[in-house]
Parts: structure tokens; C-alpha cells; sequence
């Protein structure tokens, strides 16, 4: 593994990691949201991420399995939580089915928060070894000088 791509991996943990935070961002926006332009409410908004490889053949795959080395982190899409959403009894409401009872989207916020935390850690994770390396990069040029 080469110095830039130690940068290149830990650059598409950051990426990945903050299209999470934007996405926890647009999940804790619309946890009161109801009614969409597709009907119904809002449904939580989840990240798809994947390892990046460099290519599926069998030889490249084999060498990497000797060599363990990872790529960094690919964003595979972003799906809708199949989850059902949370139903609360409110008549008044307009958007109040024929039972009374209004569906909510199905963001949990005490969850999204938690994922947030989590997504900042690994993000905070992903600067301190891009600054190592960094570092690693600016001894070596000094070494040569």
C-alpha cells in the first residue's frame, strides 16, 4: 500500500461518513413530516456502503486476500427503511385516517442520534489517520533533504 492511497482510503471514509451525517440530517427534518409528494410519510433514509475493490476477477481478488489490504469504503445507494410507520391516535389531525389514527414517519430520534455520534466518531477516526499519514509524508520528505 503507497502513501496516497492511505489518503485515498481514508478520504472515502470521510465521504461516507458524512453523506451518513446528511442523511441523519434529513431523517431528524422530517420526523413530523406526514404527508410527501409520494403519499403517506416520510420514511427514513439509510446509507448502502460496500468495501471498494479494485476489480472482481478472481486474480486480483486472490492477491488482495494475501496481501489484506482494503481500498476504503464505496457508497453502494441510499434506501428507504422498510420499517412501518408509527401510528398516533390524533382525529384532529387532517391528515387522520378513517380510524383517527395519523401516520408518522419512522424516525426514531433517540436512534438517529446515537447514529450520529457514531457516524462523527468514525468520521474524527477517519481525519486523525489522514493526518498521519500526513505526517508520515512530510518525515519522509525531510529525511530526503
Amino acid at each position: 500500500m503507497g502513501l496516497f492511497s492511505s489518503f485515498d482510503i481514508s478520504a472515502s471514509g470521510m465521504t461516507a461518513q458524512r453523506l451518513r451525517m446528511d442523511l441523519i440530517a434529513n431523517n431528524l427534518a422530517n420526523v413530523n413530516t406526514t404527508r410527501t409528494s409520494d403519499g403517506g410519510p416520510y420514511q427514513r433514509q439509510v446509507p448502502l456502503f460496500s468495501s471498494r475493490d479494485a476489480a472482481p476477477l478472481f486474480p486480483a481478488f486472490l492477491d488482495r486476500k494475501i496481501k489484506s489490504t482494503g481500498g476504503g469504503v464505496r457508497i453502494v445507494g441510499i434506501v428507504k427503511d422498510p420499517a412501518p410507520p408509527r401510528l398516533v391516535y390524533d382525529p384532529e389531525h387532517p391528515d387522520a385516517g378513517e380510524d383517527g389514527y395519523v401516520a408518522y414517519p419512522n424516525v426514531n430520534v433517540i436512534m438517529e442520534m446515537t447514529d450520529l455520534i457514531a457516524a462523527s466518531r468514525a468520521y474524527e477516526a477517519n481525519v486523525t489517520a489522514f493526518n498521519a499519514a500526513k505526517t508520515m509524508a512530510s518525515i519522509a520528505l525531510d529525511i530526503g533533504r
